[in-house]
């Protein structure tokens, strides 16, 4: 299941009180799907919501896809019997919101039994990223909530440090790089693509993604260019032997070929 998990780089949220949506998230080409128990459903509708994912239960297990699901975070009143929900499902992985500590992450697992992806979204959260890296299968960003915890911009600059340490933190503790938060439009692609290509460069692996409009410009924002491609298939033909060269001006050693070894993997 973990390789499973390693795999996903752009998966799609569905407010889990929207089942006639479900069948169409499955199909829309994303690499997993989230139903979504916490911020896409109101208060009012949680129980509702709970209700329909024990409903699909027949369809999750057909998707054709992962699908995950977000519960609500530990210390609401909804959190345990999302769990015990999620217990009954056969889930990928639960998405554990407003993730700060192992104990929390250990606590979702044997509840959901089921891995945890840990979101990443508050200041305490930043603060024990490596502790939570090390207890949870993967880390997860949430750019908005957090820019909202410590009141500051939702702008690349004001947030680099938190996406700089969960990179680093994902890294620490051996797990696939991680998945960088939500572009909150998605009718221009555009901005989705740029995010993308900006998380990219910062050594994310993925993104989450609230529209099925959002898939393709994610996906062209991951890939490497022409450019990028065609300068590490020279690097690699050049060094095929290990030998330190010079390609395009610059010397290549083992790093570099590393580089360039992802660059191509990524481009397949």
């Amino acid at each position: 299941m973990t390789s499973t998990l390693d795999a996903v780089t752009l998966p799609l949220f569905v407010p889990a009180d929207r089942p006639e949506r479900f069948a169409k998230a499955f199909a829309a080409g994303a690499d997993a799907v989230i139903l979504d128990l916490e911020d896409a459903v109101a208060p009012g509708r949680k129980a509702d919501a709970r209700a329909a994912l024990l409903a699909a239960r027949d369809a999750i297990a057909a998707a054709g896809c992962p699908v995950l699901v977000r519960v609500n975070a530990p210390g609401t009143p909804w959190h345990e019997e999302d769990l015990a929900a999620a217990a009954s499902l056969p889930l990928a992985a639960l998405v554990l919101p407003k993730a700060e500590a192992a104990s929390a992450v250990a606590a979702a697992r044997r509840g959901a039994g089921a891995p945890v992806l840990a979101l990443i979204e508050s200041a305490r959260g930043v603060a024990g990223a490596r502790e939570v890296a090390d207890a949870a299968e993967r880390l997860l960003f949430g750019a908005i909530d957090l820019a909202a915890d410590l009141g500051c911009a939702e702008e690349r600059d004001a947030l680099l440090f938190a996406r700089a340490e969960i990179v680093l933190a994902s890294r620490l503790a051996g797990r696939p790089a991680p998945l960088d938060g939500v572009t909150p439009g998605y009718r221009d692609g555009a901005p989705v693509e740029d995010d993308a290509r900006y998380a990219a460069r910062l050594g994310f692996g993925g993104k989450l993604l609230i529209h099925p409009a959002q898939i393709a410009p994610a996906r062209a924002g991951f890939a490497p260019s022409d450019a990028e491609v065609a300068w590490a298939k020279r690097v690699l033909a050049a060094a095929a032997d290990g030998r330190a060269v010079a390609v395009d001006g610059a010397m290549v050693d083992a790093p570099v070929r590393l580089r360039a070894e992802r660059i191509v993997a990524r481009a397949g």
